[in-house]
């Protein structure tokens, strides 16, 4: 008892020092942890969630049974939707999207891209971004051994010449860089790269990015009906989406949302597609709905968007994934194919 006290009556910065002595500054992703964790707070989110992961790791190796080949069904995706365990996620990730279809019916593809002739201007534009891509990643310091940055460098350039369409755009650096971190292999992630920007979301990133364009505005549209006081405020405040969603849907919530909170995400996405998407952002808008209603000018609502993507709510990513197949309520692919034929059509009238 007298123990308990003791610590009760310590400083929370006393408190947070102790926590910070047992938690690595460096997050099991080669994250950096920021000046201002709370490393206290970490250390007692994690203490339940590894109860939980625990308990989804035997599922999954029950599941598996050692086999590296799954077939979608209901249970795979009650289990996806629960989370899928690090040590099995590049696995369920090339399954689900049809990338290990597509790297088992290409051999050598990959390769024969990394080996051909390069666009100057291609590595050029990538060159550029390679050092700006997680610098509060240790896995991409040149100092690093290995360091990612190369792995990087390939899978990107052998994409641009895979899709030259696409090319290379801001954002897909990010994106490849989650990936690399996930499944540690080129190939793998050039695939997934494939499986996201050519099939989950066709047209985010071509010259026109019209594709994002349109989901930005399929999102208001849902507002619209489903939350609609905040889209009144938009309204009001004259505010577009595109101001303050872009960097959800363009970076699919990397440097948006906290790093296991995204990969919770993307189990989703590969599985279920661009849907997930909207659920992540509805959430997200529903659940503060109050705060962003609050705004009086564009500056406000620019700011409750930022701080609606910090704090608790975000951060318990168990149960933020369960809140999104909730809080939004039902969102069937006939209506979002509906919006987007709508939103698409407006946008082309507009720009035309």
């Amino acid at each position: 008892m007298e123990n308990k006290n003791k610590a009760s009556s310590q400083s929370p910065s006393a408190v947070n020092g102790t926590a910070r002595s047992r938690v690595e500054s460096v997050d099991p992703y080669g994250f950096e942890r920021s000046e201002d964790f709370d490393y206290e707070s970490y250390e007692e989110l994690m203490s339940e969630y590894l109860v939980v992961l625990t308990r989804r790791s035997i599922k999954w190796s029950k599941l598996l049974k050692g086999k590296n080949k799954v077939q979608k069904n209901v249970k795979l995706k009650r289990y996806v939707r629960k989370g899928i365990p690090n040590e099995h996620r590049a696995l369920i990730w090339m399954a689900a999207s049809g990338a290990q279809e597509k790297l088992e019916k290409n051999p050598g593809y990959y390769q024969s891209l990394i080996e051909a002739q390069h666009d100057r201007k291609l590595v050029e534009t990538i060159c550029t971004d390679l050092n700006r891509t997680f610098p509060d990643n240790v896995q991409f310091r040149k100092t690093s051994n290995p360091c990612l940055q190369k792995p990087l460098y390939n899978v990107l350039l052998a994409y641009g010449h895979h899709n030259p369409t696409v090319g290379y755009c801001q954002g897909m650096n990010f994106i490849a860089g989650y990936l690399l971190i996930i499944t540690k292999d080129e190939e793998k992630s050039f695939w997934l790269m494939d499986a996201l920007l050519g099939r989950i979301l066709p047209d985010y990133y071509s010259p026109a990015m019209m594709g994002l364009k349109t989901d930005q505005e399929v999102l208001g549209e849902l507002v619209k009906v489903k939350v609609p006081g905040v889209w009144q405020t938009m309204l009001d405040q004259n505010v577009m989406w595109t101001l303050v969603v872009s960097r959800w849907f363009i970076c699919l919530y990397i440097d948006v949302l906290p790093v296991e909170t995204v990969l919770r995400i993307w189990d989703c996405l590969f599985y279920e597609g661009s849907k997930v998407l909207f659920r992540v952002a509805l959430t997200l808008i529903h659940h503060n709905e109050a705060l962003i209603q609050q705004a009086q000018s564009l500056p406000d609502v620019c700011q409750s968007f930022k701080q609606i993507t910090h704090g608790p709510f975000v951060d318990e990513c168990h149960t933020f994934m369960q809140k999104i197949f909730t809080e939004p309520g039902s969102l069937p692919m006939a209506t979002l194919t509906k919006l987007r034929e709508t939103c698409r059509f407006r946008i082309i009238a507009e720009e035309s």
